[in-house]
């Protein structure tokens, strides 16, 4: 098994939770439980966490 750096980690966790955020809304807002605030919040740390990834590529 090869090793990946912390680096590699932090990054595919970061791409991770971008993506279950996003299709935590959806699902949610499919399902008429979220609010309007809440999915505003949900999807706003999930652009923060996909700029992270974005910012520490070099």
């Amino acid at each position: 098994m090869e090793k990946k750096s912390v680096r590699e980690i932090v990054s595919l966790v970061l791409k991770a939770l971008t993506l279950a955020m996003g299709v935590a809304v959806v699902v949610l807002s499919c399902l008429d439980i979220l609010e309007a605030q809440t999915a505003i919040t949900l999807l706003g740390i999930g652009l923060a966490c996909a700029g992270i990834s974005m910012l520490e590529k070099k």
